[in-house]
């Protein structure tokens, strides 16, 4: 491989990482912490993310356990909770905050997977682009004569074979992804 597919396989790792990171985000049947990630909690002023103020923990397949260490900051964490987008009714006991995660219906789950489709979708482009802009790198310096015409041919199939290989990924991530939120 070549400095150029290196580089552009470092930015294409990147893009399937971040994939992942949003496919975690997607609510399915069961109980998963990282749908809590990006929300914040107002703690005195200060928007703060879930996990610096509590312990979030999964005791049943369905169930979070979210245990603030300060218990004053607990209706603050049940409010941050119901005003997001999660659709989930948190249960306080005073102690804890319970968020049961209901099995969802055959129709949630196929628009689960659509929404999935279109984080992979969105994956997909970024490789592209990531494809396109070294193509443009390799492309310049031949113009400028630091490469040969078959060095450039050589560059590009290198950075061709990479983005195939990435994007060969971001589908299997997208049929696991798919058959964990279709799973009853």
């Amino acid at each position: 491989m070549s400095v150029y597919s290196d580089d552009a396989s470092k930015r294409m790792d990147k893009t399937i990482e971040a994939l992942k990171h949003s496919f975690a985000k997607v609510r399915t049947g069961r109980a998963n912490p990282h749908v809590l990630d990006d929300l914040r909690v107002d703690y005195y002023g200060i928007p703060t993310p879930i996990v610096q103020l509590a312990g979030v923990k999964v005791p049943e397949a369905s169930l979070l356990v979210v245990e603030p260490w300060d218990k004053s900051s607990l209706r603050s964490i049940e409010r941050a909770i119901m005003d997001s987008d999660l659709g989930i009714m948190p249960s306080n006991d005073g102690i804890c905050i319970r968020l049961p995660f209901p099995k969802p219906t055959e129709e949630r789950r196929r628009e689960l997977v659509k929404e999935c489709n279109k984080y992979a979708e969105q994956a997909k482009i970024s490789i592209r682009n990531i494809r396109r802009d070294a193509n443009d790198e390799v492309e310049l310096l031949e113009e400028e004569g630091e490469i040969t015409e078959d060095d450039l041919a050589r560059e590009k199939k290198a950075i061709q074979k990479v983005t195939d290989a990435h994007i060969e990924e971001v589908d299997a991530v997208l049929k696991t992804k798919s058959a964990e939120v279709m799973e009853i």
